[in-house]
This record gives structure tokens, sequence and C-alpha cells, in this order.
């Protein structure tokens, strides 16, 4: 069963700046539609969202499962 087909999402919140970040770090936020502290983006849970989540995990927290 697909991850998108019984509807699974994960809610992630920004909680660091992108300033003095690498380039790919920004572009990876922007990605999971974040670009301001405090802003919260529901995205469907699979392994593509969960290995952007790890690579800015120290600028994001996810809020809910």
């Amino acid at each position: 069963m697909n991850a998108t087909t019984s509807g699974k999402t994960v809610k992630v919140k920004q909680t660091g700046s992108p300033i003095r970040r690498r380039h790919d770090q920004r572009e990876t936020l922007i990605g999971l539609g974040l670009n301001k502290i405090g802003r919260v983006s529901e995205l469907p849970d699979n392994p593509a969202v969960r290995g952007m989540i790890a690579k800015v995990s120290h600028l994001v927290r996810v809020v809910e499962e």
C-alpha cells in the first residue's frame, strides 16, 4: 500500500533561519514549502520527504505525525 493512498501526512515547522547555511539546505527548505521561521507545512509521509526533513533537521521540527 502506497503512503500517498493511505493519506498519511507529516507536519513540519521551521524553527531556524537559513541565513549562513549552505545553498542546498535553503533549497531543501523551499522544497518542503518553508522559507520563514514559524511557518508550518503539511506534507505526505514518504521516504523522500523524510530524507529532506533529515537533511535540515537542525532547522525544522516535526509538529505532529
